[in-house]
């Protein structure tokens, strides 16, 4: 499937409205990572944070490399079915999930960062 259409495809105004609450309402694990990803901080690689794709609406997202971050927090836990059919619909796609627990964010920043750079470096452009 290609990923060509993701960001200017039709989206339900309840869910943009949801992505721009997201946005203003960041977990301080997110807001972390944003900090370190906004404005082509990670290597000149654009990201957009609360990105509606098919429905879904991921933490980060990098179109030119198709890849998608996820912080995940304790909701997450509860939700295990549904992240995974996400998943599955963003990888045919042809987009690469990362998810990071909020602790991981928290407590290694440096980490989590190498590794979606190594994921970048990885992923075509």
């Amino acid at each position: 499937m290609d990923k060509s259409d993701i960001v200017l495809g039709h989206h339900s105004r309840e869910k943009r409205q949801l992505a721009h609450e997201m946005r203003r309402n960041m977990t301080p694990a997110e807001a972390i990572l944003w900090e370190r990803l906004r404005a082509n901080r990670l290597q000149g690689l654009h990201f957009r944070r609360q990105q509606v794709i098919d429905g879904f609406i991921v933490d980060f997202y990098c179109h030119a490399k198709g890849l998608v971050v996820e912080v995940d927090g304790g909701v997450h836990e509860a939700q295990a079915d549904y992240d995974a059919e996400r998943d599955s619909i963003l990888a045919a796609r042809q987009l690469q999930v990362l998810h990071f627990s909020n602790e991981r964010v928290l407590n290694e920043i440096e980490g989590v960062l190498e590794q979606i750079r190594a994921a970048a470096d990885l992923t075509a452009s």
